[in-house]
């Protein structure tokens, strides 16, 4: 079902972009097999009050999947999307997730006039249309620049170009950008990329820490209880550091 978006029939969405690589994009639940087992906790049931943008571009009921049509050549499963979502709304009021993220990508991929970064971009601007203001990006990506020096050694240069780009782009100077240090990787480089997330010091710039959170037997992904505790930080740091003093008034 498509959600009216014209000013008159919806509130105002307070708009979330999701972005990065597969721990993002949650591989929560999904089996050796590749098969999403199905279980949705608690914390991240759907709720009227929150929105996806979809694929093609309509808002929608948020629910898992969040990614299905977004990261659509690998099976998707739970992310830390809804349980953030969930965790904030009482806060911002109607909330408008933009998944954006897909897994096995490099921060090079994400750079100005690659597909990726332009798509992304691109669903960010469209997601306004209809009324709504784009509250912050939530980024989790950096497991793909582990395996290679030269990758990890360049990752703090890009990472900080990225989020300069996207600012302007969507003419945003400010935007909060909360940023998740990764938990999981190639040994070799995995610490090097760590601390250069660690170093990015821009305003409006957080990092939370995913290590330590449960990881699959695949030693890479979050399991799904790992999923629900990373929405958890991510909302406690949009709410501690972004989120407005007052609750909005209900519509």
């Amino acid at each position: 079902m498509e959600i009216p978006t014209s000013k008159e029939d919806a509130p105002t969405k307070q708009i979330f972009i999701l972005s990065g690589q597969s721990n993002m994009s949650g591989r929560g639940g999904v089996t050796k097999h590749h098969h999403w087992d199905g279980v949705v906790p608690p914390e991240c049931h759907p709720n009227a009050s929150i929105l996806r943008l979809s694929a093609k571009l309509h808002w929608d009921p948020a629910r898992e999947p969040l990614h299905a049509d977004i990261d659509a050549k690998k099976v998707c499963g739970v992310g830390p999307g809804m349980s953030f979502a969930n965790a904030v709304r009482e806060r911002v009021g109607v909330v408008g997730l933009v998944p954006c993220a897909v897994g096995g990508t490099a921060i090079k991929e994400w750079a100005r006039g690659e597909h990726l970064y332009e798509s992304m971009v691109g669903r960010a601007r469209e997601s306004v249309k209809g009324g709504g203001e784009i509250r912050a990006l939530l980024w989790y990506q950096g497991e793909s620049d582990t395996s290679h020096q030269h990758d990890a050694e360049a990752y703090q240069v890009n990472m900080e170009r990225f989020i300069n780009n996207v600012r302007e782009d969507l003419g945003l100077p400010s935007l909060p950008i909360i940023q998740v240090a990764i938990a999981s990787g190639d040994e070799r480089y995995m610490e090097k990329v760590r601390e250069a997330q660690f170093r990015i010091n821009l305003p409006n710039v957080v990092c939370i820490d995913a290590k330590g959170l449960p990881l699959k037997e695949d030693n890479l992904h979050l399991t799904t209880e790992a999923q629900v505790r990373l929405g958890h930080m991510l909302a406690d740091a949009c709410l501690a550091n972004f989120a407005p003093s007052q609750p909005p008034p209900h519509p």
